[in-house]
C-alpha cells in the first residue's frame, strides 16, 4: 500500500510533522480524545425512548448486550463545517467494563478514514459500564468536516478497549472490522480545478531544458501544498501539451539541494525527490496510471486496477523523459537552483483511454505531484489539485484534464 506516492515510510515521516488527523490508522482505537470544540450535549442524556431518528439501526453488540438504536444527523454537510451528531444506545444486559466509544467517518466509496471523531461518551459522564439497563443513552458530539472531504461519508461506530472491539452481532451491518454502520452524510461538492491542455502541431524536444517555443503555448500552473492548498515552500510550475500520439508534461522545480540516489527503473524513488503524474483517463475513479521521474531521470511507472490495489509495475508507460539540473546533483554543500523535467507519454499505453487520439472536449481525471525533502528532513507534498490528506492516491480529489 503506497501512501503519498508509494511507500509507508514516506507517509509516516510526513504525518509526524504535519499531524494530519484524517490520516490516522482506522484499525486503531482513539489515540487522541481531544475535540476541536467543546461538546454540546442535548438536555436529558438518559431517556425512556429515543427521539425521532434520521437513521435507524437496531444493530446489537456482544450477543444483544447493547443496542444501537440509531442517530440524528444532517442529510448533507459542507466542507469546513462542524456538524453535530447524536447517537442513541440502550443496554439490554450488563455492559462489559472498560470499553469506550469510537466514531469514524470514512469515505463511503473506498472505506478510507477521513475523520477520527473518537470521544468520551457525554464528556466522560456516562462510561459504558455505568449504563442503566433499559434506559436510552444519548451521546451528542461535534465533528469537523474537512475541506476536500469525499462526496459521501459513512459514520462507523463501536466500542473499543486496547486492541479489542465489541463484536457486532449482525455481519451485514458492519464493515468486517466490528465497526457498525451509522448514517451516511452527503458532502456538498467543492469545485475541482481544471487544466485545459493545448494541442501542439510540433512536439517539444525531450531534453529537459524547457526552452522549446512550443512550451509558451501551454498554460503554466503552480503546484500548491497537497495538504491544505496553500503556497509551497519551494515553487513548482507545470505545463502540459498533447498531440495525436503523446501527452507532454513539463515540471520546473525550485530546489536549493537537488539529490537522488536510486538509478534503476521502478526503484522506490517515491522515498526521495520526485515529480509525478497520475492519470485516470476514463474518470471511473478506479483504473489509473502513475508515472514518476527523479532528478536522476529514474522512472517509476505502474498501473492500478483499483485504488491502491493490484499495483502492476510490469506495466511499461513507454515514457521518454529527460532532466536538467541547475546546480550540482547530490552535493549538499553548495546551493542549487533547481531541476527541470520533460516527459512524452504515449497515450495509447495508458489505461482505458476513451478516444485515440483524444478529441477536443474530452475530459480525463488527473493530478500532478511533487515530493520535496526540505533540508532532507521534512517532506512537503505538492499537487495540482490539493488532496487535504496525506494520500496521493485520493482519486476523488483528482482534477480535470480538458482537451482543447
Amino acid at each position: 500500500m503506497r501512501p503519498w506516492s508509494a511507500c509507508a515510510p514516506a507517509l509516516a515521516l510526513l504525518l509526524s510533522v504535519a499531524q494530519v488527523a484524517g490520516c490516522r490508522d482506522e484499525q486503531a482505537g482513539p489515540k487522541n480524545r481531544a475535540m476541536a470544540a467543546p461538546l454540546q450535549s442535548a438536555s436529558g442524556n438518559l431517556l425512556d425512548s429515543a427521539p425521532q431518528l434520521t437513521f435507524q439501526s437496531g444493530g446489537t453488540f456482544e450477543r444483544g448486550a447493547i443496542t444501537y438504536l440509531g442517530s440524528r444527523a444532517p442529510p448533507s454537510v459542507r466542507p469546513g463545517q462542524t456538524v453535530v451528531l447524536a447517537h442513541y444506545f440502550q443496554a439490554r444486559a450488563e455492559p462489559p467494563p472498560g470499553f469506550g466509544l469510537f466514531v469514524h467517518l470514512v469515505d463511503a466509496a473506498t472505506g478510507q478514514l477521513v475523520v477520527n471523531a473518537d470521544h468520551e461518551i457525554q464528556e466522560g459522564r456516562m462510561p459504558l459500564d455505568s449504563w442503566p439497563l433499559g434506559k436510552v443513552v444519548e451521546d451528542v458530539h461535534p465533528v469537523p468536516i474537512p475541506v476536500g472531504a469525499p462526496p459521501q461519508l459513512r459514520v462507523l461506530l463501536g466500542f473499543w478497549r486496547g486492541d479489542q472491539r465489541l463484536t457486532v452481532d449482525q455481519p451485514q451491518i458492519q464493515d468486517g472490522q466490528n465497526r457498525m454502520f451509522g448514517p451516511a452524510l452527503a458532502v456538498q461538492s467543492e469545485a475541482l480545478p481544471e487544466y485545459h491542455v493545448t494541442r501542439t502541431r510540433k512536439p517539444p524536444i525531450i531534453d529537459g531544458a524547457l526552452t522549446d517555443q512550443v512550451w509558451t503555448k501551454a498554460r503554466a500552473v503552480e503546484l500548491v501544498n497537497s495538504l491544505d492548498g496553500r503556497k509551497t515552500t519551494v515553487r513548482t510550475v507545470a505545463r502540459l501539451l498533447y498531440d495525436d500520439e503523446h501527452l507532454y508534461v513539463a515540471f520546473d522545480c525550485e530546489d536549493p539541494d537537488v539529490w537522488g540516489t536510486l538509478m534503476k527503473r521502478d526503484d522506490p524513488i517515491y522515498n526521495e525527490e520526485v515529480v509525478e503524474i497520475f492519470i485516470d483517463a476514463n474518470g471511473d475513479g478506479r483504473t489509473y496510471n502513475e508515472i514518476e521521474v527523479s532528478p536522476n531521470n529514474t522512472v517509476f511507472d505502474a498501473y492500478f486496477p483499483a485504488r491502491r490495489q493490484g499495483m502492476d509495475t510490469s506495466w511499461d508507460s513507454g515514457v521518454k523523459s529527460a532532466v536538467q539540473v541547475r546546480g550540482t546533483l547530490n552535493d549538499p554543500s553548495d546551493l542549487d537552483q533547481g531541476w527541470t523535467v520533460e516527459m512524452a507519454i504515449p497515450i495509447r499505453r495508458l489505461a482505458e483511454v476513451p478516444h485515440l487520439p483524444p478529441r477536443p472536449g474530452d475530459r480525463w481525471r488527473f493530478n500532478l505531484y511533487r515530493l520535496e525533502h526540505l533540508e532532507r528532513k521534512r517532506v512537503e507534498g505538492q499537487a495540482f489539485s490539493p488532496l487535504y490528506l496525506g494520500d496521493f492516491h485520493h482519486l476523488p480529489r483528482f482534477g480535470w484534464l480538458v482537451f482543447d
